[in-house]
């Protein structure tokens, strides 16, 4: 009976250490990684590769909307500075909705509007894995997406 008791109590404690945290961001969680969509909005909108470089995982991927998969920084930055180039326009990134994964990795979804200069919008969705990588928050994979119609 003892050891029931005892398999019972250790399973209580080791499933409680392995359900998922809360995945709402705490305040200062919240504030750094909006901080980080926004450089990354400015770093696009002044085409600051040095920017990007700190902001971005050497190993990032991104998968554009046209369905172009950007692996590694070079290419991504590449593929930002010539999108921008080709596509030009402001850029806005206003952050919906964060998860967290654990308190060093999140999911964050944003609305993606590029205006257009001849006053064209386009409104996409982009989603940002974010991480702490040396005290820092980083963005380690991007997703941009156009709605489905009606949405």
């Amino acid at each position: 009976m003892r050891r029931t008791i005892t398999c019972i109590i250790l399973n209580v404690i080791t499933y409680s250490f392995c359900v998922a945290q809360d995945a709402i961001p705490n305040v200062s969680q919240r504030k750094e990684i909006e901080g980080l969509i926004n450089q990354y909005s400015v770093a696009r909108e002044s085409k600051d590769t040095a920017l990007l470089r700190r902001i971005l995982m050497p190993d990032i991927d991104q998968l554009v909307s046209t369905g172009e998969w950007r692996k590694g920084i070079g290419s991504a930055i590449t593929g930002m500075l010539n999108s921008s180039a080709t596509a030009p326009g402001t850029r806005t990134l206003v952050v919906d909705k964060i998860r967290m994964f654990h308190s060093t990795s999140a999911i964050v979804d944003c609305r993606y509007d590029i205006q257009s200069p001849d006053g064209t919008a386009r409104r996409m969705w982009s989603t940002f894995v974010v991480v702490i990588h040396d005290k820092m928050w980083k963005i380690t994979a991007i997703r941009n997406m156009l709605p489905a119609a009606g949405v």
